[in-house]
C-alpha cells in the first residue's frame, strides 16, 4: 500500500483536526511506485543529511507564506517531526505552501452565493425554511468523526429545531468503500419520509453497511424494503449524492464532517458547545 507523504499528513492534520481527511493531490515524497512517487524517491535519497535546524528552517520558510494563524499550527505540529522528515519535506515546500493556501481559503466564510447553493434544494432537513440561521452539514456514513456528530446533531435539533433551518448534504469520501452505497440508502429513506431514523442507524452500525447490513437497517427502521432494494439497485439516489460531492468540492470540503452556520465553518463539529456557540452568534446576528 502506498505511504502517506510525510507533508501530506502535516497538511490533513492541520486542515482537519478531528475529521476524515480526503487527502490533498498526491505530491512526489513516498518512496512507492507511480511516476511523480518514484521521482520523489530520487528526490528524497538524495536529500541533504538531516541538521537540528532542518526544522526550524521549514517552519521559517512556511510562515513566510501563509497567514499568522496557520503558521502558529504549522510550527506546532512541525516540532514533532523528526529532522530527517523536515530535510525531505523542505524539497517540497512549494506544493506544501500551495495546500496551506487551499487550507486557508477553505477556512474562509462562505459567500452568499455559495450559501444559497448548499442550502437549496432537495435535500434531507429540519427546522423552517425561513429561519435566520441556516446550519449545513457535510458527512459521509463511515466517517467514525461524522458518528461523533450525530448525537450532536440531535442535540442540535432538540435544542434549536424551530429556530434554525438544518441541511445535511452527502460527502463520502473515495478511501471509505462503503459510504458512497450507504449515502444512497440514506437519501432512499429520505424518499420515504425516514432519512433521520436511517441516518442514526448507519452511524451506530459503521462496521456492517455492506449491501446486506443496509438492507437490515432499512428493515430495523421500517422502511418498505422492497422499494428500497429496489432503489439501490437501479442506484436512483446516486445521482444526487454525486452532486453533493461537486458541491462540496466547489467550495474546498477537504474532509467530514465540516459544517456551516450561516456560512461560517464551525471549527469542531463533534463539539455541541462549538457547535451552539455558532449558533447563538448566529441568531444574535440576526436580530
Amino acid at each position: 500500500m502506498r505511504r502517506t507523504p510525510a507533508w501530506l499528513l502535516l497538511i490533513s492534520t492541520l486542515a482537519l483536526g478531528a475529521n476524515c481527511a480526503r487527502a490533498p493531490s498526491p505530491a512526489p515524497l513516498a518512496p512507492r511506485p507511480s511516476s511523480s512517487v518514484a521521482a520523489s524517491s530520487d528526490a528524497a535519497a538524495s536529500a541533504p543529511p538531516a541538521e537540528p535546524e532542518h526544522c526550524e528552517q521549514l517552519i521559517r520558510e512556511l510562515c513566510a507564506a501563509i497567514q499568522p494563524e496557520t503558521c502558529e499550527m504549522v510550527a506546532t505540529q512541525t516540532h514533532t517531526f523528526p529532522q530527517d522528515r523536515c530535510a525531505k519535506m523542505q524539497q517540497h515546500v512549494p506544493e506544501i505552501i500551495a495546500d496551506l493556501h487551499k487550507m486557508e481559503e477553505a477556512g474562509q466564510p462562505l459567500s452568499a452565493e455559495a450559501q444559497a447553493r448548499i442550502a437549496q434544494g432537495k435535500a434531507p432537513a429540519f427546522g423552517p425554511l425561513d429561519a435566520k440561521v441556516t446550519v449545513v452539514e457535510f458527512s459521509d456514513f463511515q466517517c467514525p468523526y461524522c458518528a461523533k456528530t450525530a448525537p450532536v446533531v440531535r442535540q442540535v435539533r432538540t435544542t434549536y429545531g424551530t429556530r434554525i433551518h438544518f441541511v445535511f448534504r452527502q460527502y463520502p469520501l473515495p478511501m471509505h468503500e462503503n459510504a458512497h452505497g450507504a449515502a444512497e440508502a440514506a437519501l432512499a429513506a429520505h424518499a420515504q419520509g425516514k432519512f433521520w431514523e436511517l441516518h442514526d442507524q448507519l452511524f451506530v452500525h459503521q462496521d456492517t453497511l455492506t449491501r446486506e447490513g443496509l438492507d437490515a437497517l432499512a428493515k430495523s427502521v421500517t422502511l418498505d424494503l422492497p422499494r428500497f432494494k429496489k432503489a439501490l439497485d437501479a442506484h436512483t439516489y446516486a445521482s444526487d449524492v454525486d452532486a453533493d460531492i461537486a458541491l462540496g468540492d466547489s467550495i474546498h470540503i477537504q474532509g467530514t464532517p465540516t459544517m456551516f452556520v450561516n456560512a461560517v465553518r464551525v471549527s469542531n463539529p463533534t463539539s455541541f458547545d462549538d457547535v451552539s456557540k455558532a449558533i447563538e452568534k448566529a441568531l444574535a446576528d440576526a436580530h
